[in-house]
């Protein structure tokens, strides 16, 4: 039988086994009273970059870094504390990897034993196995130099103590450094890994094997045991109509392959764009059609930043074991604020008064300018943003009255009409704030217009397909409505370089904005923080909370087993089959959680014992499944 080789791992230290360079938080720490520390710290920094780039002979730089830090004895305590809450994150996770290989994991280090030994302690790695530098001090603790016997205080020192080791079997290095690749270089490694969790150098990268952002790419590549399924670097992200940097920040910490694209894209486009795309992020312009997601090959999940999702063939994602995701609460206040802006503006004719200012025309007068105190206010859709509408403006004065097909609490002193016709007659001022459900088209015409009172305002802040737009023509050109606000419109631009063509341009008292109802600094950053979460949420545990196609599961978290994610089609019998899968390979059930809709079934299920490739073949393999996935 032929003889696996042993295989070795050698690990750097500063940026890698670490988030930080070690000595650079030294000087954080010695020299927090010293009036210079700044320009210290500048300088200890552009030392470290050049011993690590290879401008600076790494002796040089140890000795240079030495001599600004003014460190002591009783400093290095108060590092080790830092740096143990500095441990890279997939590090952290991946304890497990260090445990099962620590006679065959080394540091191999620049750094020094000193504060190195008591991080590494705790992920199982062995004293003897931690070969670095050792600090020298004077009688009185100062930190005076470092033991220049050591090879690891010299450029090419890591492969000359990898060669006294003579090591047996493969040797593989993962570092940040040309330090580490120097190893590979002199013929004592199999592989270099480029390890680019913390920084990346370009002169590294290049060299490199394999470049790696995290230690899962590394134990994936390897096929070893890893607390992640899939490594999260290998997840791809497309984010489309200049979506808030902080959902791009977010995801790029949680370890995604992120890009950004300004506009929408058409459907051709986005049909070649989602090919290998795991994570697509929209906002109202991106149509993502059945067609579209034929070609999602590996799409999870869908992220809405935005409040609608009737741009989303829902069925079709639903078919596809695609979960998606929306902002229905975060944009609500700008949404509200605006509209009660609108109303004032109307009353007072403002937007007329000042066009005519630009024109060069003096307009003083109170004719057709009225407050807005007294006059009714009637809301059509009294979800989120409507409810909220009614209590801004019964606190300044407005009589409210809302109509909707469900059944919904009353807030304050807001009346209930019975009808739309009830409600469009009693209305000074109506507003829209209803979804985008197809049968929602054009629930507003000639109709509905002629029920309303003379010289009523209207305002559409919903959905563009909802109202007739010649029919609001016509009404605001016979006079019979004194005013509109319109934010949303049947056709839209699919970015700002395109002309905005509508037949409700240049209408008296009219106020036409570009979608933004929403558009708030404050309304686009609860959004970029509120769906990146719920997506991040949903592909590390398998939540689907908030989920707007999937059956919605609030899951506890799990320690100490394997979560398994199966999506199927809502038939019965399915959940028995699983669980028949679970028994035949003899796996306890941790735990267990099911919900369904009317076209899909969502089990999540816990166990506690290894499984193997059959399993996860087997369950994947059952009549009726959409999606299967492992979280770990």
């Amino acid at each position: 039988m032929e003889q696996v080789a042993t295989k070795n791992y050698i690990i750097d230290f500063d940026s890698t086994f670490t988030q930080v360079e070690a000595l650079d938080i030294l000087g954080e720490i010695a020299l927090s009273d010293h009036l210079d520390k700044e320009e210290r710290l500048a300088k200890i920094k552009a030392i470290t970059d050049e011993g690590m780039n290879g401008s600076l002979t790494f002796r040089e730089s140890l000795v240079k870094r030495l001599e600004i830090l003014d460190a002591h004895k009783k400093h290095l305590p108060l590092l080790v504390k830092e740096l143990k809450g500095k441990v890279s994150k997939s590090f952290r996770y991946n304890k497990e990897f260090f445990s099962s290989h620590s006679d065959n994991i080394f540091i191999i280090s620049n750094g020094f034993k000193d504060f190195i030994v008591p991080i590494v302690a705790e992920y199982h790695v062995k004293e003897s196995n931690v070969f670095a530098n050792s600090f020298e001090f004077d009688a009185h603790g100062n930190i005076i130099g470092f033991d220049e016997t050591n090879n690891l205080s010299v450029n090419g020192g890591k492969a000359d103590q990898i060669k006294k080791m003579n090591l047996s079997g493969d040797v593989y290095v993962i570092g940040d450094g040309y330090t580490d690749y120097e190893i590979k270089a002199a013929g004592m490694a199999n592989k270099f890994y480029a390890f680019t969790e913390n920084v990346e150098r370009d002169n590294v990268t290049e060299k490199a094997d394999h470049i790696t952002p995290s230690l899962d790419e590394f134990l994936y590549l390897n096929k070893m045991n890893k607390a992640l399924s899939y490594p999260k670097n290998r997840i791809s992200v497309l984010l489309l109509e200049n979506i808030h940097p902080k959902a791009v920040e977010l995801m790029k910490e949680e370890g995604y392959k992120v890009e950004v694209y300004p506009a929408g894209l058409d459907e051709d486009e986005l049909c070649e764009k989602i090919k290998d795309v795991s994570i697509l992020g929209i906002r109202s312009k991106t149509q993502v059609t059945a067609r579209v997601l034929e070609n999602a090959n590996r799409l999870i999940a869908i992220g809405a930043f935005c409040i609608g999702t009737n741009q989303i063939d829902l069925a079709a994602c639903n078919k596809k074991g695609v979960a998606v995701f929306n902002a229905p609460f975060s944009n609500t206040r700008s949404v509200v604020e605006m509209a009660i802006a609108e109303i004032i503006m109307l009353f007072r004719k403002l937007v007329e008064r000042s066009n005519a200012m630009h024109d060069g025309r003096w307009e003083k007068s109170a004719k057709g300018s009225y407050e807005i105190r007294g006059k009714n206010l009637g809301i059509i859709g009294y979800g989120n943003i409507g409810a909220q509408l009614s209590v801004l403006a019964e606190s300044i004065g407005l009589n409210v009255f809302y109509y909707d097909l469900e059944e919904k609490l009353a807030l304050g002193n807001v009346k209930k009409c019975n009808t739309l016709k009830e409600l469009l007659n009693k209305a000074d001022i109506v507003t829209l704030h209803v979804d985008g459900r197809p049968e929602n088209k054009n629930i507003f015409r000639a109709r509905e217009f002629s029920w309303m009172r003379d010289d009523a305002i209207f305002i559409n802040l919903s959905r563009g397909h909802v109202v007739d737009i010649i029919a609001l023509r016509d009404n605001i050109l016979s006079g019979k409505i004194a005013g509109c606000a319109i934010d949303v419109f049947p056709e839209e631009p699919k970015s700002n370089a395109n002309e905005f063509i509508s037949e409700l341009r240049g209408l008296p008292n009219t106020l036409l904005t570009p979608h933004v109802g929403g558009s708030t600094q404050e309304a686009q950053e609860n959004i970029a923080h509120f769906v990146p979460n719920k997506i991040m949420d949903y592909i590390n545990t398998g939540s689907t909370s908030n989920s707007v196609d999937f059956p919605n599961l609030q899951l506890p978290a799990f320690e100490n087993a394997h979560r398994l994610i199966h999506i199927h089609e809502n038939m019965p019998g399915v959940l028995a089959k699983i669980n028949q899968v679970l028994a035949d390979h003899e796996i306890n059930i941790v735990g267990q959680y099911l919900k369904t809709n009317e076209l899909i079934g969502y089990v999540i299920t816990d166990i506690d014992k290894e499984y193997d490739k059959q399993l996860i073949k087997e369950l994947r393999g059952i009549e009726h499944t959409i999606k299967f996935r492992v979280l770990y």
